[in-house]
């Protein structure tokens, strides 16, 4: 019975199904990588968010300033969180005091010629202090046709996340 199909299915002259269909595949192929590509994309930004939220949790509470080596225990945080679509090495990490949160507005990031985060200071302040934080990673797109329409030369998109808070009030006496 198969024999019979696929015997009659070759013998015909008419070939239009298989045109339209192959005119089709092409476009159909390349949407579904794009949404595939761009779907990663938001979820690596995505963990980068929450790498940071969690790790700003470490700096709020004081768990981190009371840490021997505060730096390494913040990237360390968000290791911890965003271990799968970003490579560690690669996160760029500033924490910042500031006076008020008025001053947010003078402590733009800072880009090099490429247009990567340049690392800025390290300062988690003390109790009740008023606290920048922000990490940057550049996510690498996987199919080369999205990224030079996503990424730019490069194929590599710049994600920034940002958090300004309060610490608590962690210094108790007694």
């Amino acid at each position: 019975m198969l024999r019979k199909f696929i015997s009659r299915w070759l013998g015909k002259d008419e070939g239009t199904t298989a045109i339209e269909f192959s005119f089709l595949l092409v476009p159909y192929i390349l949407l579904t990588l794009a949404i595939i590509e761009i779907s990663i994309m938001y979820v690596g930004a995505s963990l980068l968010e929450g790498a940071t939220g969690s790790a700003a949790r470490l700096v709020r509470t004081g768990q981190l300033q009371e840490g021997a080596d505060p730096e390494a225990l913040f990237r360390q945080a968000i290791c911890n969180y965003a271990t799968v679509l970003i490579n560690c090495d690669n996160v760029i990490i500033e924490v910042r005091e500031m006076e008020s949160f008025s001053d947010y507005d003078e402590m733009q990031p800072q880009y090099d010629e490429d247009g990567n985060l340049v690392p800025g200071q390290f300062d988690a302040g003390g109790s009740s202090s008023r606290v920048l934080i922000r990490s940057a990673y550049r996510y690498t797109m996987m199919t080369p046709i999205v990224g030079a329409l996503l990424g730019g030369p490069d194929n590599s998109r710049l994600f920034v996340s940002t958090i300004v808070l309060q610490t608590e009030p962690y210094d108790f006496e007694g």
